[in-house]
């Protein structure tokens, strides 16, 4: 059965909606970041601190390259991921179905105000806006679009995210 990966910016709900998704469709979850914390035995803000967002990169995609030798994943990526070509790649090369978790920026924002400490990219919010714009061109490469409204529970969307999946493979 093919991963399915959650992409989209930070705060847009990856992490939540990838458990319900994984205990809707009878999958194994996985969160990149924590994958990468636990690996390092360090926070992904530490990371950033001491290694600098490089070489960050460079161990997400190494930890992403591990999600593919597994089966029946749903992975909930960080915000930067997607934005790889080489991840891209990568999920694309290990027949791997990509969901971009899009919600508005003003949900996004008020979503993040009470959690950027653990957020090493957040600036400020008209920067952080700006990276959020810069990525939007990325996040729309993924093979399903989920418009989120704020108004529904992760155990609605991940309903949405199975519908879609079975569209896709009623075509495949």
């Amino acid at each position: 059965m093919r991963n399915l990966y959650l992409v989209g910016f930070m705060g847009a709900g990856k992490t939540l909606v990838g458990r319900a998704v994984a205990r809707l469709t009878g999958r194994v979850f996985s969160d990149l970041d924590e994958a990468i914390e636990k690996r390092l035995g360090m926070s992904v803000p530490e990371i950033f601190s001491v290694h600098g967002e490089a070489e960050f990169r460079r161990i997400e995609h190494r930890e992403l390259g591990r999600t593919t030798s597994g089966s029946n994943l749903v992975v909930a990526t960080g915000g930067g991921a997607f934005s790889s070509v080489d991840n891209r790649q990568l999920i694309r090369d290990f027949d791997g179905l990509s969901v971009f978790l899009d919600p508005p920026w003003s949900l996004i924002e008020s979503r993040l105000e009470g959690e950027i400490e653990g957020r090493p990219k957040w600036v400020n919010p008209d920067q952080t806006k700006t990276l959020y714009q810069g990525r939007l061109a990325d996040y729309r490469k993924a093979a399903i679009r989920i418009t989120i409204d704020g108004d529904e529970t992760a155990d609605e969307i991940a309903g949405r995210i199975e519908s879609a999946m079975l569209e896709i493979a009623c075509v495949s």
